[in-house]
């Protein structure tokens, strides 16, 4: 198959968040309010939550707007029970689903394409389950088909959205007239944790809600770029099985991230991408859609791969807007991507895309943009081997 592969395309994004925004500046005095008898704890607290590069994020609970008193999941009171994984979870089937309708709907839309159409639905999130699952609810209230192949990709965390797409490249590589339904989920803020421990109080920190959808095909005309679908590659780092954990605990997911994960990724990943553009014909990408999984690994991806600003722009607006959403993340970036290429009128450019997982694990694919004049001019309307 061709490095990038001329006719397997993203054709259509759509992007959701619940409707209570939460200002980083706003959420740090409050959790400082809750930790006012850590103060050790609290200072950390704030420092972290200063630097990691957020500025909102949004919620689909209520209570995390409430003031340090009021909100069970900052509670230090031993008479204000913190919510069960059961409540969170009862939280996450009753919030997931809405906000997935959403973004699938948008991505319809934005794709010119029918429900009636889809033949493979793929559903991703790490931060509930339930059954029947959210992909059940996705085909009776799209009007999906009821014999469309469902592909549930749960618990694998914020690799997961760039593995679904992955996937569907090759779904759709081998099935031209395939038409794969991507939808992504995650409602972080439901495992937040009243913790004096720093590890939580940084998961605490950026994580955020939000919704992501997109339609890979290999057909039809749209009326604005495509992001064409190159090879990929996946790799399980060395060593660092312990450096990203993600765990069901009594209440709630408990998370924790090493503070090592930049300097690992700084040390593995280079090899890794020069295997995956080792014969492409631009061999240093003009466009990066990162995975912002926290400040820290952007720095230092911008500064391995001497990338500009402008590169990295649309990772760190998505982190600053709407902090780490999970797998949901990085269509976000390839959305914020699109509206800002085709505002500069830009023609086609290479790109890579990155994601980063529990593992740790590193998912990757090349693409092209293509600008609507262009992929009208060259319609996707058969496939090459």
């Amino acid at each position: 198959m061709n490095q990038t592969d001329h006719n397997v395309a993203i054709l259509g994004i759509g992007t959701a968040v619940p409707e209570f925004r939460l200002d980083q500046a706003d959420t740090s005095d409050r959790l400082a309010q809750a930790l006012r008898e850590y103060p050790n704890s609290m200072r950390w607290a704030k420092r972290i939550f200063k630097q990691c590069g957020v500025e909102t994020r949004y919620t689909c609970e209520p209570n995390l707007l409430e003031s340090a008193e009021n909100c069970r999941y900052f509670s230090y009171e031993p008479h204000r029970p913190v919510p069960s994984t059961a409540e969170r979870m009862e939280t996450y089937k009753r919030e997931s689903v809405p906000l997935a309708l959403n973004a699938a709907r948008r991505a319809l839309t934005d794709g010119n394409v029918e429900a009636s159409e889809i033949t493979h639905l793929i559903t991703v999130s790490c931060t509930g389950q339930f059954l029947p699952g959210m992909d059940a609810e996705l085909i009776h209230r799209l009007g999906l088909a009821v014999s469309v192949n469902r592909i549930p990709l749960n618990f694998l965390g914020c690799a997961a959205g760039l593995k679904a797409i992955g996937l569907s490249r090759e779904i759709v590589a081998s099935h031209p007239y395939a038409k794969v339904l991507i939808v992504c989920v995650e409602l972080c803020t439901l495992h937040i944790q009243p913790s004096v421990e720093r590890k939580a109080l940084f998961g605490a920190s950026f994580f955020g809600d939000g919704a992501s959808a997109c339609i890979v095909g290999a057909g039809g005309f749209v009326p604005h770029g495509v992001f064409r679908l190159g090879k990929g590659h996946s790799v399980l780092l060395p060593d660092s099985a312990e450096e990203m954990v993600w765990e069901v605990g009594n209440s709630g997911f408990d998370l924790y991230l090493s503070p090592d994960i930049p300097r690992l990724i700084g040390r593995f990943i280079p090899e890794q991408v020069e295997s995956l553009l080792s014969g492409s014909p631009n061999h240093k990408p003009e466009l990066w859609a990162i995975h912002p999984g926290g400040k820290g690994i952007l720095d230092t991806l911008e500064d391995t791969f001497g990338l500009t600003e402008e590169q990295t722009g649309p990772s760190r607006s998505v982190l600053r807007k709407y902090g780490n959403m999970s797998s949901a993340t990085l269509l976000f970036v390839l959305h914020e991507m699109r509206q800002e290429l085709t505002a500069s009128g830009s023609g086609p450019l290479n790109g890579v895309t990155l994601a980063f997982g529990p593992g740790l694990t590193c998912e990757m694919t090349l693409f092209t943009y293509v600008p609507a004049l262009h992929a009208q001019m060259q319609p996707l309307n058969e496939v090459h081997a």
